[in-house]
């Protein structure tokens, strides 16, 4: 009897061995399979982040080439023309008129050339690129802008800063084709731990439940920020113009 009982002690053991054997390795084998399916949403991720950082480049290298195009066309074309034409009629009384109109053309020239750079998009900085946009909307009389850089400056990541600086071009692009705005402020504020970033204009403002037929893309801006996990307050009221917040976080 006692033999007996010792077997089924023995049975019971071996069985809860073989249960709690088999329970670790179906555990193991579910925690695997879950690390190599993250381990995949990770690399997919990363992959489908570097293609929009790719495509991110080409929207600004292709809208910084329109503006040159249309630089060298619309602005130092006329700058050239009318240096030609008052060089036809040149006299010593005028020639100073000529000579202005020559050096401001130049210095159109030399503010173009800031773009051409072939490393223009991967060097990005952003408060400075912002300048650039800021100074070429000014030069050209499209709309009285300003930008305030508040604390100190520093380098983001470049991924993140040519994220950042696409958006605020699609705003700015924005602003200037269909708000009708006469004034757009930019803020840069680099605090200890984000970036928080404000652009308003004085614009027309439309619905934004509308936003799905207007040219600014509110969809779009918010994908991207989600790429560099940065938070998107996006505000309009038709008569109150359009403000867009951006902090990101690092």
């Amino acid at each position: 009897m006692e033999q007996e009982r010792n077997e089924i002690v023995i049975i019971l053991a071996t069985l809860i061995v073989v249960i709690i054997t088999l329970s670790l390795v179906w555990l193991f084998i579910v925690f695997q399979k879950r690390k190599n399916n993250l381990l995949q949403d990770q690399e997919n991720a990363q992959k489908q982040f570097e293609k929009e950082i790719a495509e991110t480049q080409v929207e600004i290298r292709e809208q910084t080439l329109r503006n040159i195009s249309w630089e060298l066309h619309d602005n130092i074309g006329q700058l050239l023309t009318l240096a030609k034409i008052q060089l036809q009629v040149a006299t010593p009384e005028n020639i100073k008129e000529v000579s202005g109109t020559i050096s401001k053309g130049l210095q159109e020239v030399r503010a173009l050339s800031k773009l051409i750079n072939p490393d223009f998009v991967k060097n990005i900085e952003l408060y400075k690129v912002v300048q650039l946009e800021i100074d070429r909307f000014n030069r050209l009389n499209f709309i009285k802008s300003e930008l305030n850089v508040i604390g100190e400056t520093h380098k983001l990541d470049p991924k993140v800063e040519i994220i950042l600086f696409r958006i605020l071009q699609e705003f700015f692009s924005n602003t200037i084709k269909h708000s009708k705005a006469t004034t757009l402020k930019v803020d840069l504020n680099y605090q200890k731990n984000s970036l928080d970033i404000t652009a308003k204009d004085d614009g027309i403002g439309y619905d934004t439940s509308e936003d799905s037929k207007n040219g600014i893309g509110l969809l779009n801006i918010q994908n991207r920020a989600k790429l560099i996990n940065a938070e998107i307050d996006f505000n309009s009221e038709i008569g109150k113009g359009t403000i867009l917040k951006i902090i990101h976080y690092f």
